[in-house]
């Protein structure tokens, strides 16, 4: 057989379903030949993003597979491989390379050279009978771990280099986890029970490791207030009695008061790493970490104790500490702090109440952000945001009560992601209400990709806030742009999305959005993406958290 149809073996015999691609690449054709459905986007980097969503909504071991030509493909997929690295999102990515006769001729691309800074594990198949032990540690890669993007750069002939069948013994494998050492576990709840006032800060590992039913068994053991920042959005749910909500970049009010009387915060799958992500912790706390990856450790905070492990394994390892030092039923129900919650979120809600119900036109986002919320069945609805101004608006207002119900990112923050990683989501859960909100910014980054979601039969529902402005990037152009109005977007993205086969709508009046999100899913549901632009407002206030010091 030739390499590629070697390649494309292993991938059905380790359950992909999809491939994420732009052509050319003989890696197609097999993979399709052998009953993996070809998703075709309309470039490179709208392919990886598609290949990012499909991995965080699949689970279960299952990664997107990516495959691009040599040199321009592989070249234009840099900036979303990036952003996967950053994410710690696991990718396969199968791009050829030119002829091995012309390795290092320039101005010939390498992808091993140039990705190594963005890529867990890169390295070239330099003859074909070593595709079962390279696919192989590919795969052990891509579930062990860190996660994150993992690249075989397929030389165009070894693609087409044969392979004798004798050679190719390949089976699935697995991914390899550890659980924490005991001692730490123990002086890790120690600290936890000593506190007078401990915050749960909750990260990506949680939805990572799919351990949010131990987060929540472990929070209502130690009866302390739990708060995710933006990548483990959803990991807690946000109308729990402990949750605090979201700290990012924005943050709920209640994120603010608890982390500034915090005595002690307890990291769990999270790197403690200080991003657009992360609401700043104060110092002067008692620091706890527990976190699969070594290098979180001891970063941006001293830590008084660590737990280094696989996040679900050490969750269910600190329940059972929790259970022999606070007893079977862990710590009585503290309706005290319940109620403190309670009135923080009251408190909060109340000051923004004026946005979230406006009847401005043009429309207040938050508006939008609090209709959207309450339409929508949030228990099978799966929500992400694009970066900027989307983000910091949506992330604290917009509650999510599901795993995996909001995907949150990111560490990096390129416009226009939420648009491929929604359609890679819905193919991974086609079940699901998929929704994302973009700017015209954003749009303008991605947009033909709404038809790549039409071809894929992947319905999505896509809503723009247009004001023009570019959110708050308008503000640091040059003041002499007015007279050429370069710090204006135009464009009648309604137009757009009709033209590309979407259930496409304008809405300019807040009585109009809830009707309008209602037939944006019933078209969903007929298989029919669509497309909301909502006129908008810019708006200039954030919900932020402001420590009078840092330090």
């Amino acid at each position: 057989m030739k390499g590629v149809t070697a390649i494309a073996n292993v991938l059905k015999m380790e359950g992909v379903e999809y491939l994420f691609c732009f052509p050319n690449n003989p890696i197609i054709e097999a993979a399709a030949v052998a009953g993996i459905r070809p998703i075709l986007a309309r470039t490179e980097r709208g392919a990886v993003n598609m290949a990012d969503g499909y991995t965080r909504m699949a689970g279960g071991g299952k990664v997107g597979v990516v495959a691009t030509q040599y040199g321009p493909g592989i070249e234009n997929a840099f900036g979303a491989v990036a952003h996967a690295y950053a994410d710690s999102i696991p990718i396969l990515l199968l791009p050829t390379g030119t002829e091995r006769g012309r390795t290092g001729v320039r101005p010939t691309f390498s992808a091993v050279l140039n990705y190594q800074g963005v890529t867990k594990w890169v390295e070239e198949l330099n003859m074909a009978r070593r595709i079962p032990e390279m696919m192989r540690h590919a795969f052990t890669n891509l579930r062990t771990g860190r996660t994150g993007p993992v690249m075989i750069e397929v030389p165009t002939d070894v693609a087409g280099e044969e392979i004798d069948e004798a050679d190719f013994y390949y089976r699935p494998v697995k991914g390899y986890r550890s659980a924490g050492d005991p001692q730490d576990v123990a002086a890790a709840v120690r600290l936890l029970l000593a506190a007078k006032a401990p915050v749960l800060h909750v990260g990506q590992g949680v939805l990572d490791s799919e351990a949010w039913s131990e987060l929540r068994e472990f929070a209502d053991l130690v009866q302390a207030p739990v708060m995710t920042i933006t990548t483990g959005k959803s990991a807690f749910p946000e109308d729990h009695p402990l949750s605090i909500g979201n700290g990012g970049s924005t943050a709920t009010g209640m994120v603010g008061h608890f982390l500034r009387k915090a005595d002690l915060v307890f990291g769990i799958g999270s790197s403690f790493y200080e991003s657009l992500m992360v609401t700043p912790i104060p110092s002067g706390k008692v620091m706890v970490q527990c976190t699969a990856d070594e290098r979180d450790l001891n970063n941006e905070h001293a830590l008084d104790c660590a737990v280094l492990g696989d996040v679900k394994l050490v969750l269910q390892q600190l329940i059972e500490e929790a259970k022999r030092q606070a007893g079977p039923r862990g710590r009585p129900k503290n309706e005290a702090l319940a109620r403190e919650v309670r009135t923080a979120k009251e408190e909060w809600l109340r000051q923004w109440m004026p946005k979230l119900t406006s009847a401005e036109v043009p429309i207040n986002p938050y508006r939008l952000i609090w209709d959207l919320m309450h339409t929508v069945d949030r228990a099978k609805t799966i929500v992400t945001h694009d970066s900027g101004n989307p983000r910091d608006q949506m992330t604290p207002f917009y509650e999510a009560t599901a795993p995996k119900g909001y995907i949150g990112w990111g560490n990096s923050t390129q416009l226009g992601y939420s648009l491929g990683i929604s359609i890679g989501a819905k193919l991974a859960a086609p079940e699901k209400t998929v929704v994302h909100l973009m700017g015209d910014a954003a749009i303008g980054m991605v947009g033909l990709d709404l038809e790549s979601a039409v071809r894929a039969q992947a319905p999505i529902i896509t809503i723009v806030l247009n004001n023009g402005l570019m959110g708050g990037y308008y503000q640091r152009m040059p003041a002499a742009s007015d007279r050429y109005s370069t710090n204006k977007l135009g464009g009648n993205y309604t137009k757009l999305g009709e033209s590309l086969g979407l259930h496409s709508e304008r809405v300019e009046r807040p009585a109009d959005i809830v009707p309008a999100i209602r037939r944006a899913i019933a078209a969903n549901q007929q298989g029919q993406s669509a497309l909301l632009e909502v006129m908008t407002r810019e708006e200039p206030a954030f919900s932020r958290v402001d420590w009078s010091s840092h330090g």
